[in-house]
């Protein structure tokens, strides 16, 4: 895994702009995914999910169906984490970073391959 910023829940809020319950609700729904990390094991998100936005900073758009795919192929959020933050050969890149650049399409075809 490349080296990632990780946010807890309540600093990814700040960076979003909203609560910590909402971050929550949208871990909840699948909007997001995160891990427990570190040392006291905090609930973690990587900030490379939030890109700009015209209203300041957003999740990236095309996460929440490429985390729908990933968990039909029976990931965990750890294991989407694995997934996402990790060198694709395929993609010449981390299929995040793959997503941050718009390749939603390429990105799910390799995930396809996953099913």
């Amino acid at each position: 895994m490349t080296d990632v910023a990780w946010l807890t829940v309540p600093d990814f809020a700040d960076q979003l702009g909203t609560t910590p319950s909402e971050v929550r609700e949208m871990l909840r729904e699948g909007h997001l995914f995160a891990v427990r990390r570190g040392e006291r094991q905090t609930l973690q998100i990587p900030a490379d999910v939030l890109v700009d936005g015209e209203a300041g900073p957003e999740v990236i758009a095309t996460l929440r169906g490429t985390l729908t795919l990933l968990r039909d192929a029976g990931m965990d959020d750890a294991e989407c984490a694995d997934w996402l933050l990790a060198e694709e050969p395929e993609l010449g890149m981390t299929p995040l970073e793959a997503l941050r650049q718009g390749r939603r399409a390429h990105v799910r075809r390799v995930a396809q391959a996953l099913l």
